[in-house]
């Protein structure tokens, strides 16, 4: 089952790579990893997307908790969280496929934030089954490059 971990630290060197260590130590892979600071900038939000068992859960975010600099651990269930993914994909847009592609961003609210003669770059956001619904209608017309954030959640 995937989980979506919420991890509040110290802004400060190394506690990143403790983090991650301590989840990839423990056999966890880890699906998508995002950081960034607060709006305190003395503390960042590390959220993290992993697929586990609950008692192997349970001891992650025991073990997490007990690191050096780690404020604050919580795992989101679904529904007590609202979460989102932040997409940038580089499509293949000639004067033919141009008009169906902007039909697409026009019914995934998404944005176009950089236009070529033979390409668009698109932003995205929504969660996770309305960004890869977005990159299905795409596929046919060629992702020429994609960046994705990963999952960033906070509580309801």
């Amino acid at each position: 089952m995937r989980h979506t971990i919420s991890v509040l630290v110290e802004n400060k060197f190394g506690v990143l790579a403790r983090v991650a260590g301590m989840i990839s130590g423990r056999a966890f892979n880890i699906d998508s990893l995002n950081v960034a600071p607060t709006h305190d900038a003395s503390l960042s939000r590390i959220t993290i997307v992993l697929k586990s068992d609950e008692a192997s859960l349970d001891l992650c975010i025991k073990q997490l908790r007990k690191l050096i600099n780690v404020v604050e651990v919580n795992d989101f269930k679904e529904s007590q969280a609202v979460a989102r993914e932040l997409v940038l994909v580089k499509v293949r847009a000639d004067s033919k496929s141009r008009p169906e592609i902007l039909q697409i961003k026009d019914i995934f609210r998404a944005k176009i934030v950089h236009l070529s003669q033979d390409a668009l770059i698109i932003e995205v956001t929504g969660d996770e089954e309305k960004v890869n619904a977005f990159l299905g209608l795409l596929e046919p017309f060629g992702i020429l490059e994609l960046a994705r954030t990963g999952r960033l959640a906070l509580k309801r």
